[in-house]
């Protein structure tokens, strides 16, 4: 599982927008159980230098955040990014084009409210001292200390922090999604170097109007453009976390890298053809105790050693010394990966008449040439030799999920294992004799998942610099391991399969499609 999502737990729209008098600025309004949110910047309306503002609140959960980093459901910082989303809402107004817009770190606390009306010159859900926050205060009791609400920002005093404090993203049509690294600001906040108040999501400086005298901004403020926009950006709507459209509820989604890359099952002797760094093997210990995985109480979180023996004349163990590894020693020093999984780098060169078996032995203790200490674990692996091709591969494969569901409760993470051959494989009569047919393994293999009904794409492919969909693979071919909770209950999804073609430098999407329910906690 490398993607987490957190809903809002809080969000709002504060504006200082005339009501239908034009006359009456609704500096006193608040839409925290509005469906929807809202940015804009308006110029002129009331006169030739008037300015209309509207800005959002939202806040997130960080204690969750927090706990699950301490339950390691998500990994220690530098090893996750976050990343904030809202989602466009269609309206019939006009839609700006061609701005961008800032995302800031709020610098104290606020309260949701729960005003409903977010029309321009509507806006009659006026806090009067009940709770809420609104252009003016930030609470029933507390006032901002810069009306439209307290920011970290570039010239913020308040921190010594050495952290991007604002955060942009650019709009062309208009119409697109926020989706911006929010990691500076999340890690701070679990951190506790500085106070979980949410975000301020708003115009950036040059694309909001310049404020009037009766509602500027405090000298030196960089929230204040004194050479502000002279023309309107109106109106961006985001859904809220009260949206009736679950896919759509703005997320501070985790991504990350959890792709286990075990060469066990692809294990090629050390060759001219590749570069050194191809030539190294990284192989993996997995130790269970009564079904659970768990450490080797002499090694906790540290290093364990890993020697290669030949085997026995029938293969069924191994035999003789040590063998001799790429580093000229007996031994490769390994490491910890997480709870009970240790992992080890090596490499070994093929002898005149190579072996058609190897043993990995992992153990602690003596480093010589025939004594090993306390060993742990044996492994074997069946070694492969690398060969040059004298036509371009064009690959073609059959895959299937051999243990595919019918349906998946939404409360549980599954594991799904994939069978993939190449589509034109040309078995022999004892391969086609043997009971496990062989599983191709794919180096660099990516999911999708869409909802059925109607194509929407729910979990996209994650091949940038996250990795977040990756596929991982061991001995017995592609695995991962997906959260039912980021799927709305109630519908049918499909899997998709993305390949990473070497020769064409390219993705390239598989043809089969693999579909399943999600049901509520119980079915």
């Amino acid at each position: 599982m490398a993607i987490k999502k957190y809903i809002a737990d809080a969000d709002t729209t504060i504006v200082n927008a005339f009501q239908s008098d034009l006359s009456t600025r609704a500096t006193g309004s608040n839409a925290g159980e509005a469906d929807v949110l809202e940015t804009f910047s308006i110029y002129g309306r009331q006169s030739t230098s008037s300015a209309e503002l509207s800005r959002i609140l939202i806040k997130f959960p960080i204690t969750s955040i927090t706990t699950d980093r301490t339950n390691a459901v998500i990994p220690a910082s530098g090893s996750v990014s976050f990343y904030l989303r809202m989602f466009n809402a269609g309206h019939s107004r006009t839609v700006p084009t061609d701005y961008k817009i800032s995302v800031s770190a709020v610098s104290q606390s606020w309260q949701e409210g729960e005003g409903l009306a977010l029309e321009l010159g509507q806006y009659k859900d006026l806090t009067r001292g009940n709770p809420g926050a609104n252009w003016m205060s930030a609470s029933n009791t507390t006032a901002w200390t810069t009306v439209g609400g307290d920011y970290l920002t570039g010239s913020a005093t308040a921190v010594n922090l050495i952290f991007s404090k604002v955060v942009d993203q650019s709009f062309t049509t208009g119409l697109e999604d926020i989706e911006v690294d929010v990691s500076d600001f999340v890690e701070k906040w679990i951190a506790g170097a500085i106070g979980n108040y949410g975000f301020g999501v708003f115009l950036s400086s040059s694309y909001e109007a310049y404020f009037s005298s009766s509602t500027a901004l405090p000298t030196g403020s960089v929230l204040q453009n004194v050479n502000g926009a002279t023309d309107s950006y109106y109106t961006k709507r985001f859904f809220a976390r009260g949206s009736q459209y679950w896919f759509k509820r703005p997320v501070l989604e985790a991504r990350w890298d959890d792709s286990v890359k075990d060469n066990r099952g692809g294990f090629y002797y050390s060759s001219s053809l590749a570069p050194a760094s191809e030539n190294l093997n990284t192989i993996y210990l997995y130790n269970y105790v009564r079904g659970r995985l768990r450490n080797i109480p002499v090694i906790g979180t540290g290093e364990i050693l890993v020697s290669l023996f030949s085997g026995s004349y029938d293969n069924s163990s191994p035999s003789g010394s040590k063998l001799v590894l790429h580093n000229g020693k007996y031994n490769v020093t390994g490491g910890y990966v997480s709870t009970g999984i240790y992992s080890a780098s090596i490499a070994i060169t093929a002898a005149s008449t190579p072996l058609t078996a190897l043993y990995d032995v992992w153990h602690s203790g003596n480093v010589g040439e025939s004594t090993t200490g306390v060993e742990y674990f044996t492994g074997s692996m069946t070694p492969l030799s690398l060969n040059g091709a004298q036509s371009a591969a064009k690959p073609v494969y059959y895959l299937n999920i051999t243990n595919l569901r019918d349906k998946y409760r939404a409360d549980e993470t599954a594991r799904f294992n994939l069978y993939v051959r190449n589509k034109y494989w040309n078995p022999t009569i004892y391969t086609v004799a043997q009971s496990s047919p062989p599983t191709t393994t794919i180096p660099s293999a990516s999911y999708r998942v869409y909802r059925v009904l109607d194509s929407y794409e729910a979990v996209p492919y994650g091949t940038g610099s996250d990795l977040h969909t990756v596929l991982s693979y061991d001995v017995s071919g592609n695995y991962f391991d997906f959260d039912m909770s980021l799927l709305e209950p109630g519908y049918a999804y499909a899997l998709k399969f993305s390949f990473y073609d070497s020769g064409l430098q390219s993705w390239m999407e598989q043809n089969e499609a693999f579909k399943f329910r999600i049901e509520d906690y119980e079915y």
